[in-house]
């Protein structure tokens, strides 16, 4: 995590020319060997995972930087839900420690799973909690998204009916990375003076989970028969509410209530499956696609 955290300021840091680099590298004493400036005055950071011998030194000495920064600094960590998962022990507790007497930084905690992201910070055996403002981030609205796809269809002598886009947004729940991947696979697909249709759009999306699809294979084959059975049932479900009931038992053909308990703990655990009020869908919509198609 610090090895990230550090390579990323020295990328924040590039416009703001090299008295702030220096700044910092004076400050960060401990990863001084591992930024050089070329002629050009332009940083260059060449740290290895191994090369910050002491943790807990290098993130005070970060914590200073940010402390005796000019102004006020913004850090946004995406995906903030991932440092349980970097070697450094009590990560997230020490992090915690350097934040809260951190007078200077203004923190912003982002992450796609919102289960885990809901552990972190309302769990009352966890470091941050009650620490912070929670706000959950709303899908762009059709409008808005058909006005954008559209703009950028034109702008090229192309064209997409409002209706292909709405499709997309149903689809894809309007989250951002499957709408721009489907936007993108269709405006590649659309010669210039043409209009792209709902055919072109099933075969868009064919083309776009198709592209993943031996990832795909790999992970069922890797899968324990179980979890695999529920993770298929719940894909072909599509929105699959009352997983451990008689009745979703026997439709899908899945051995008992307890293999369902298990295999869906761990299927949550590793992100296969996502949880909303009771309600699982498989994380990965292209997978789940997939899944549909093939099993």
């Amino acid at each position: 995590f610090i090895f990230a955290l550090s390579k990323e300021i020295v990328e924040g840091l590039k416009p703001f020319g090299r008295k702030a680099y220096e700044t910092f590298i004076s400050t960060v004493k401990s990863i001084q060997a591992g930024i050089s400036f070329d002629v050009a005055g332009v940083p260059s950071f060449h740290l290895g995972l191994n090369d910050i011998k002491n943790e807990q030194a290098t993130l005070d000495e970060i914590f200073q930087f940010i402390e005796l920064a000019g102004k006020p600094c913004m850090i946004a960590i995406d995906e903030f839900q991932q440092i349980a998962l970097y070697p450094e022990k009590n990560v997230e507790a020490t992090l915690r420690t350097f934040i809260q007497h951190c007078r200077n930084g203004r923190f912003i905690f982002a992450g796609s799973q919102r289960h885990v992201m809901g552990n972190m910070f309302l769990s009352a055996s966890r470091p941050f909690y009650q620490s912070v403002s929670m706000m959950q981030l709303e899908a762009i609205s059709r409008d808005e998204y058909a006005a954008f796809a559209q703009k950028h269809f034109d702008e090229n002598k192309k064209a997409i009916p409002k209706d292909v886009i709405i499709a997309i947004y149903n689809q894809f729940e309007g989250i951002t990375w499957y709408m721009q991947k489907v936007l993108n696979t269709l405006f590649a697909n659309t010669s210039a003076g043409e209009t792209c249709d709902e055919a072109m759009l099933i075969q868009a999306v064919n083309q776009v989970v198709n592209s993943y699809r031996y990832v795909y294979q790999e992970t069922m084959f890797r899968l324990p028969e179980k979890q695999k059975e529920l993770l298929i049932a719940i894909a072909k479900a599509g929105k699959a509410a009352g997983i451990k009931s008689a009745e979703f038992i026997k439709k899908y053909s899945l051995s008992s209530a307890s293999s369902v308990q298990a295999a869906q703990r761990v299927l949550l655990e590793k992100d296969y499956i996502t949880s909303d009020n009771g309600v699982f869908t498989v994380y990965d919509k292209f997978f789940g696609l997939w899944i549909r198609e093939n099993w």
